[in-house]
């Protein structure tokens, strides 16, 4: 089948699973060896239908978070969409793309992610390696007891526990704060910087590239890999069997 992933995380995955996608987002970035072959039709909430029809598509793979819902709506070229919130979805989306598109290759990933259900490591501890890490921006000098996950700045933003991040840095023995919102705006004022560590995600705002900013910021913080820890399929699988597997 010819698909169009329109989920960066999916795309890589299809690709290691030698489906053929023929279209892409322009945030598709992985494998960066064979992606850029593959025509962009558009973004995650947007696209060029014109471009979308002239790659002749069997299929448009979505994702509930990750795209426009209108995208779904149209009725021109079926239509795949997942939800992925935890290691348990990954595998059941695993299982229902390779179903749908008859691969093999998709199989065998669901079997690897089906095999680390249950398993978990011991909560960690901030004289322990952080699942993650690319670099510290200030270690912690006082026990931990809240970490908060951080996806933007001006506003804040951070993810609550109820997610995939949470749920693969839980398995890691990172436990995260958990809010009423999946990605809420928060006021960092609200925490005690001697007992909150902030994790500072690669994407999709470029911490680490604002050390300085951060450093101004009274609290403990380390920058962690945002892709290993959130896009689901091949990449975060391969990453937790890298911590998890017996």
């Amino acid at each position: 089948m010819r698909v169009i992933s329109l989920v960066p995380s999916w795309t890589e995955t299809l690709l290691a699973a030698d489906i053929a996608v023929v279209g892409r987002t322009r945030f598709c970035i992985h494998p960066s060896a064979t992606v850029g072959a593959i025509p962009v039709v558009g973004g995650t909430k947007d696209w060029n239908w014109d471009k979308v029809l002239a790659v002749n598509p069997d299929l448009i793979l979505l994702d509930r978070e990750e795209n426009a819902c209108f995208m779904a709506e149209q009725d021109e070229v079926p239509c795949h969409v997942t939800h992925v919130s935890s290691l348990d979805d990954m595998t059941l989306a695993l299982e229902g793309l390779a179903d749908r598109l008859g691969s093999g290759g998709l199989r065998a990933m669901a079997e690897r992610s089906r095999a680390l259900h249950g398993l978990s490591r011991d909560p960690w501890q901030s004289d322990l390696p952080l699942p993650a890490l690319m670099d510290w921006g200030r270690r912690p000098t006082q026990p931990i007891r809240k970490i908060l996950y951080l996806i933007w700045r001006k506003p804040w933003m951070a993810v609550s526990r109820q997610s995939f991040i949470g749920d693969s840095l839980a398995r890691l023995g990172v436990e995260i704060e958990a809010f009423e919102e999946k990605y809420p705006v928060i006021d960092l004022a609200a925490f005690d910087p001697e007992t909150t560590l902030l994790l500072c995600s690669s994407e999709p705002y470029p911490f680490l590239g604002r050390k300085r900013q951060m450093a101004e910021l009274p609290f403990a913080h380390a920058f962690v890999d945002g892709e290993r820890l959130s896009w689901y399929g091949i990449r975060s699988l391969e990453f937790l069997e890298q911590y998890l597997r017996p």
